[in-house]
């Protein structure tokens, strides 16, 4: 009998060692490996060159030759890593059909001031050039030549404000051209900044060159620095415009300080800013620099001393009156300031800019600064306000500045700047989960429209930290109150984000309240919006969810671009000679919009890369299938779209009203 027994719990122990684990205790989940990140990646990087190709073939039968050469030029962005030799071509293809442009063009009339060129060829040519300078700087001043302008017409010519706009344009464009090739290739960068130095320019982007220089070669970045003050100093500060004006650029930051006993690199070194802008000068040059300009600033005298009239800068190197009693001559015609006239008015704005730099010559020039405070009061020109403005911006472009920091800077900025200063400061604290402060700060300080804005998102935050333990209901009871759609979501969203982290089941109820609140068909681009919001909350726990809430946007938008095209010239006018700009930055609402599907799909890519591809081909109209897929292909790579600046200031905001042609 005890043999039995004995044997019996033996086979039970065995059957309990055998159990699996308790069910409660789900076994953790595996990480992938880092093999299989690497297959995952090649995997994504294959479909998107392949999808690359169908859009670059897809481009052919474009006939705008804009959109062919917007094409191809972000595809050669795009192929450059992967490959070079395709990637130049199309790069030289893109420059062939800027040129097309340019000489297909007509100039177009300005408002009773002439003729102006036309805008796209130079618009493209800027974006030509500046993707070129992303990978190969010898390349993109290849490229700035190859599409450099041809001689302009006599009836040009004839419109001298026409003719100075085009040289600012191209100057604007070399500049920046040139600040985007010191961070790839800075050296080559120094070398241009020099030959332009020597032509008698003063390129305003020198600045960066230097301290691009600095981390590659310290003193190479010295001797360009030192050309540059020479420069400087052999021209008259008070007759040339873009000498003066770079000597303010390099001054304004303030020095570039030694670095630090235990500093690894120069970054760590300590600055003095006056701007958000980085250190250029040593503390030498800088000082060389700033007496230089403060001989030039001290010349300015009053206007009655001489009798002079008031000028005000216009253009890069001359003056025109302001209009007035005594600003024409006999025959109404305006008259020319003098050069005595055209360097008063430059010294008096050096040394109003000297009002920033007071902090800076009492420290580096203290012999000095009683005599240029002298003479900002004797000018009427020592107003304290401008030193605070400037430090208040200081403070606004600090990408860390605290709540507190900013209601600091606001106290003491001019009044003009208070409001929108204190209002950020309230914004920060919410950020900073400070709803009390948030709240002080806008009642002592923000009025009417400024103080709700604040005040709703206060009580927003204060919902969603309760909504742990808040049920359903009481949520909807909170939405209730809310008077638009829109705010409603951006509570539920924010609801739902708090919940992210401790109660995932109460997250996907409330993302779910969200989704019920947009199924419907969209009546505006608001909408439009909330329902990409939306879904791209749901697209990190649930893609499949995110998918389904845009394919129902992509059918209405197809609506909605055939019914433009059909009122084209009428109601609308997004459309020129049957095609929209393939430009994911925007231009009319439907153009923006489609943009943002291209971003959701982007993002939903990495998840299932087949489906993205398959919505992006719901767009029924070539443009807009384009622009979905170049996104997709950009969020495969990792590549960011990359914003343009607008070097043709003079010329407007360059781009238009195009449209789509239906295929």
């Amino acid at each position: 009998m005890k043999k039995t027994l004995s044997l019996t719990l033996t086979l039970a122990m065995s059957l309990i060692a055998c159990l699996p684990a308790r069910a409660q205790d789900p076994a953790t989940p595996q990480q992938p490996t880092a093999e299989d990140v690497a297959k995952q990646k090649a995997e994504l990087e294959k479909n998107a060159y392949r999808l690359l190709d169908q859009v670059i073939d897809e481009s052919q039968a474009l006939h705008l030759p804009e959109n062919r050469v917007r094409i191809q030029l972000t595809a050669a962005d795009l192929l450059w890593d992967h490959n070079q030799e395709r990637a130049r071509s199309l790069f030289t293809q893109a420059s062939e059909g800027v040129n097309e442009i340019a000489r297909n063009s007509t100039p177009q009339q300005g408002n009773q001031r002439g003729p102006m060129p036309d805008r796209r060829a130079f618009a493209l040519r800027q974006e030509l050039v500046l993707a070129a300078a992303r990978h190969d700087a010898t390349l993109a001043y290849q490229l700035l030549a190859a599409t450099k302008s041809t001689a302009p017409t006599q009836t040009q010519l004839a419109d001298s404000r026409n003719q100075r706009q085009q040289l600012n344009a191209e100057d604007n464009l070399e500049q920046t051209l040139l600040g985007r090739v010191a961070a790839l290739d800075p050296k080559l960068a120094a070398q241009n900044a020099e030959q332009m130095m020597e032509k008698g320019q003063f390129p305003r982007s020198i600045g960066e060159v230097i301290n691009q220089l600095q981390k590659q070669d310290a003193d190479a970045a010295a001797k360009l620095a030192d050309k540059t003050i020479k420069r400087i100093e052999a021209a008259n500060l008070l007759s040339n415009n873009d000498a003066s004006n770079l000597a303010q650029m390099l001054l304004n930051p303030g020095p570039r300080l030694p670095a630090a006993p235990n500093a690894t690199s120069p970054s760590e070194s300590k600055t003095t800013q006056t701007t958000g802008r980085t250190p250029v000068l040593e503390v030498s040059a800088y000082t060389d620099l700033l007496s230089t300009v403060i001989d030039a600033a001290l010349k300015a005298t009053s206007l009655a001393q001489n009798n002079q009239r008031v000028v005000t800068l216009a253009g890069r190197n001359g003056a025109t009156p302001n209009r007035g009693p005594n600003a024409q001559a006999q025959n109404n015609q305006p008259t020319q300031p003098t050069d005595a006239e055209i360097e008063q008015a430059n010294a008096r704005r050096l040394l109003a800019g000297l009002q920033v730099a007071l902090p800076s010559i009492d420290l580096y020039l203290p012999g000095r600064a009683t005599a240029v405070r002298q003479k900002l009061t004797e000018l009427g020109m020592a107003d304290p306000n401008r030193a605070n403005m400037a430090q208040a911006f200081n403070v606004l472009q600090q990408p860390n500045a605290d709540a507190e920091s900013l209601v600091q800077a606001a106290a003491s900025a001019p009044p003009q700047m208070q409001p929108r200063i204190y209002q950020q400061a309230a914004a920060k604290a919410i950020e900073e989960g400070n709803t009390d402060r948030a709240r002080q700060i806008a009642n002592d300080h923000l009025q009417a429209a400024a103080r709700d804005s604040i005040m709703q998102r206060i009580d927003f935050k204060e919902m969603a930290k309760k909504a742990e333990g808040a049920r359903l209901d009481e949520i909807r009871q909170n939405l209730a109150r809310l008077s638009s759609d829109s705010d409603k979501v951006t509570l539920l969203l924010q609801i739902a984000g708090d919940l992210q982290k401790d109660n995932p089941k109460a997250q996907l109820q409330v993302m779910e309240e969200a989704r019920q609140i947009v199924t419907h068909r969209a009546a505006s681009y608001t909408q439009f919006e909330d329902q990409l919001r939306v879904a791209r909350a749901f697209s990190t726990i649930d893609p499949a969810r995110s998918f389904e809430m845009l394919e129902p946007g992509i059918t209405q938008l197809n609506e909605l671009l055939s019914a433009a095209s059909v009122l084209s010239g009428f109601e609308v006018n997004i459309f020129r000679d049957g095609e929209m700009t393939v430009n994911n930055q925007g231009g009319s609402g439907l153009n923006s919009t489609i943009g943002r599907y291209g971003q959701e799909l982007a993002l939903l890519a990495k998840a299932d890369f087949g489906r993205s591809e398959t919505l992006a081909s719901r767009f029924q109209f070539t443009e807009p299938r384009i622009m979905a897929r170049l996104s997709i292909i950009q969020g495969a790579l990792g590549v960011q779209p990359a914003g343009q600046p607008n070097v043709f200031r003079n010329f407007g905001a360059a781009g238009g009203n195009f449209v789509i042609r239906q295929e």
